[in-house]
């Protein structure tokens, strides 16, 4: 448990800057798209997808080191986590594609598109907030 332990409070404060970093560069993605700065916004989705990616492999790779001692509120919370980031990815894929087809002036496909983000996006918030009520219920585990 310790080395779960020692390598999530080594990490998390990376893998929650680009958790911070991604969610920032969605909503401006989303914000540019709505003024139909397709590039910028583009821009944006990838830097957002390449944050969650950044958060994601570190992730996996504390999930590949959990051992039968590790905590269960720890288990619970990487694979949270893990669950959150592969949602959010997901949304900013479909974002992107809702780009192109705007681009494209598309825009029936492209609201399909947006419109399904954002339904991804809101079930990723449900992961998110889980991983939150878990470390305000259990200060002691996540330093």
């Amino acid at each position: 448990m310790h080395n779960t332990e020692s390598s999530m409070n080594k990490n998390m404060p990376d893998i929650s800057d680009s958790i911070v970093s991604g969610d920032s560069d969605y909503n401006a993605a989303v914000d540019l798209l709505n003024n139909k700065n397709y590039d910028e916004s583009k821009n944006k989705a990838i830097s957002a997808n390449n944050n969650f990616n950044q958060s994601l492999i570190l992730l996996l790779s504390i999930k590949d080191n959990l051992t039968s001692d590790t905590n269960d509120v720890h288990k619970k919370y990487i694979n949270s986590v893990i669950s959150e980031l592969e949602l959010k990815m997901n949304a900013t894929d479909y974002l992107m594609e809702s780009i192109d087809y705007y681009k494209n002036y598309q825009n029936s496909t492209g609201n399909e598109y947006s419109s399904h983000a954002n339904e991804i996006m809101k079930d990723a918030l449900e992961f998110q907030n889980v991983r939150n009520d878990l470390v305000k219920q259990n200060p002691n585990l996540f330093k």
